[in-house]
């Protein structure tokens, strides 16, 4: 995971967005939205340098799919965490 993630979803952990307003889940939310941005502007600006023709390597598109991968992969975490704290919240909301 890199340091730009780590450090979002570390923010969202402590309640930090910078902006002091807002729950702990929003910040959680936009945490997890700044790691699937970088890691979008990552494969944006991979796929970028693969469009020039004198950087079309076979090691270029593999490292590309390994980054789609991963988006693909965080996509699927914040989704289920995302979920998952909703529906406790829910269950909480519902026994008070």
């Amino acid at each position: 995971m890199s340091t730009i993630q780590r450090n979002s979803l570390l923010g969202a952990a402590t309640g930090g967005t910078g902006g002091g307003t807002g729950s702990w889940f929003e910040a959680m939310a936009d945490a997890w939205g700044k790691a699937l941005d970088a890691k979008a502007d990552q494969i944006s600006a991979k796929s970028a340098q693969i469009g020039d023709a004198s950087a079309d390597k076979p090691a270029d598109i593999t490292e590309l799919t390994a980054m789609s991968l991963e988006m693909g992969f965080l996509s699927n975490s914040s989704h289920t965490a995302l979920a998952s704290v909703g529906s406790a919240l829910e269950t909480m909301a519902r026994k008070q």
